[in-house]
């Protein structure tokens, strides 16, 4: 298919452009295979702007005369409002935009035509490979092997083809494990606490059905990360009532007589319909103009969304103390072990894990416990908060993630090497990029579709030295401890800037944010000047003692 077929009008002469927190700019209005690109007339100054037609989550057409308006709403929140002279003219760029923007083919989308202007020093698609993970587990423990089973997805079609298991687990027993959890999930490793030897893993729900069916291989499995004498923790991300209807269609849950050593604890996230439509609500409430707080109260509160955050952190902080302070082992799953279990898995790492806290070391978590993990990014991010289709698989998981990480932050703002600004970046390529990396629902499909060979990973752009610097926190200060976040309602924040960065106007907060580099910056010159005077000091002291004793 080509795109030219798609586009009636490719351009729009005297359009008006109304975007967020900025006056209405005359200009001309281009459509290309993949963007929306305005150009104003301005010689000075001039504004450009350049749209991902993936960015694009809804279309809404008026109408005045025979001056037409388009409301671009996309998924990064923000909307756009363009003039256009000309009923049929207005109509034809408004179809061409509809149809661009949902394009079937994932092999159509624009990963697959970028092409990169900056000079590429590091291959993203190998910065992080399971193999690495592996090297830096084996320095600190002998119990773990890497399997092969998986390595052309027969045995857990969602699971990456290289994974790390107990050694005492051979591949035979661990087909017979996959046959007996949900979608092959069987149970991975997905962090190990250096500090005690303790281990999270994670997997999809057991096959347990209404008849109790066992499989004394995955109680092997489970049961060899334990020490001697020592309980484990289940995790299941369902309410009990949940998991128990789970049971009457074919699933269910871990049954005591079977795992003695092991309890099993009910921490109930919602699942992914319900998830979108609070992110519904809550976008609907930022976008109220009505300046009503009660109004604006109640709106926040029926989106629950804060709620989602509080329980989700919960059972992450759940987890952590499970693992660091109980000195337990730690299994966690919901039903199908791709949604709410990696919440709680990485958030925990981020809570436990010192390194997960730097840049490089959370892009690698994101890596390994959101794509390699296998979270459908291509299904929950298809669509954002404003899409008139009705909803299938859409949902804010990896959002809620970044959300609760921000909260985190927010709380500790010394102990990341990372900004606000880095987590916002990950959200908006998760739904709209240039790069590969979120294409796709896992491994397979990404193998499938090349994008190693065929794209650029977001990687590659990010840790390049001039883009770091954009996303470096400057009250960085590395800390070696566990950070124990509070999930008090008190504690929790509505975090603006996802939400309200389009409704409200950021010049003071971009002051503060100057204000805090100075101060910085100043500190670093007088801490230069007080080891200088502390080196003129020594010397000084030397030089007399020199003197005294010719």
């Amino acid at each position: 298919m080509e795109f030219a077929e798609l586009i009636k009008t490719p351009r729009a002469d005297n359009a008006v452009l109304h975007g967020p927190r900025c006056p209405a700019v005359r200009g001309t209005l281009c459509l290309t295979g993949h963007h929306l690109i305005f150009s104003s007339r301005r010689k000075e100054g001039g504004e450009e702007l350049w749209l991902l037609h993936a960015n694009i989550d809804c279309v809404e057409k008026r109408f005045v005369g025979s001056l037409g308006t388009i409301v671009i709403k996309c998924k990064d929140l923000r909307i756009i409002q363009l003039d256009i002279p000309g009923m049929e003219e207005c109509l034809n760029i408004a179809s061409s935009i509809e149809a661009l923007s949902t394009l079937d083919s994932i092999t159509l989308m624009y990963p697959f035509f970028y092409r990169p202007m900056f000079e590429v020093v590091e291959d993203g698609w190998r910065s992080y490979l399971p193999e690495q993970e592996f090297e830096l587990l084996s320095s600190m423990t002998d119990e773990w092997r890497l399997s092969c089973a998986n390595k052309d997805f027969s045995v857990c079609p969602t699971y990456p083809p290289v994974v790390i298991i107990p050694k005492c687990i051979d591949d035979e027993a661990l087909r017979k494990v996959a046959l007996f959890r949900y979608g092959g999930r069987f149970p991975v490793l997905s962090y190990y606490h250096k500090k005690n030897g303790m281990v999270m893993m994670r997997s999809s729900q057991p096959l347990t059905g209404t008849n109790g069916r066992r499989c004394k291989e995955d109680e092997k499995l489970i049961n060899a990360t334990l020490r001697p004498g020592k309980r484990g923790y289940i995790i299941d991300t369902r309410s009990l009532n949940v998991a128990q209807q789970a049971r009457a269609k074919g699933g269910g849950f871990e049954q005591e007589v079977y795992y003695p050593q092991w309890r099993r604890i009910h921490k109930c996230i919602e699942r992914f319909n319900i998830l979108q439509e609070s992110l519904i609500k809550l976008v609907e409430a930022c976008n109220d103009q009505s300046h009503n707080m009660d109004r604006w109260l109640s709106k926040l509160e029926a989106s629950n969304w804060l709620t989602h955050i509080k329980e989700i952190l919960t059972a992450a902080c759940l987890a952590a103390q499970c693992i660091d302070r109980e000195g337990a082992s730690v299994l966690v799953h919901g039903s199908d072990g791709t949604d709410s279990t990696l919440q709680v898995t990485s958030l925990a790492q981020i809570i436990l894990d010192p390194r997960c806290r730097t840049i490089r070391g959370f892009e690698a978590l994101v890596v390994r416990e959101w794509l390699q993990a296998g979270h459908p990014f291509q299904l929950r991010c298809a669509q954002s908060a404003y899409s008139n289709t009705k909803q299938k698989w859409e949902a804010p998981v990896f959002l809620l993630f970044l959300d609760c990480v921000w909260q985190i932050l927010r709380q500790f703002p010394c102990s990341f090497e990372f900004n606000e600004q880095f987590l916002i970046m990950l959200f908006e390529h998760a739904y709209a990029s240039q790069f590969g990396t979120f294409l796709g629902n896992n491994e397979n499909e990404r193998s499938k579709l090349k994008l190693t060979q065929k794209t650029m990973s977001l990687w590659s752009w990010v840790n390049r030295s001039e883009e770091l610097a954009r996303f470096k926190n400057p009250l960085f200060e590395a800390n070696s401890l566990v950070i124990w976040p509070s999930v008090a309602p008190q504690s929790l924040q509505l975090w603006e800037g996802v939400f309200l960065r389009w409704n409200r106007p950021s010049k003071f907060l971009d002051e503060a944010q100057e204000e805090v580099l100075n101060i910085i910056n100043y500190n670093r010159e007088l801490q230069a000047k007080v080891n200088a005077l502390r080196r003129q000091l020594a010397e000084l002291e030397t030089d007399d003692r020199v003197q005294e004793n010719p």
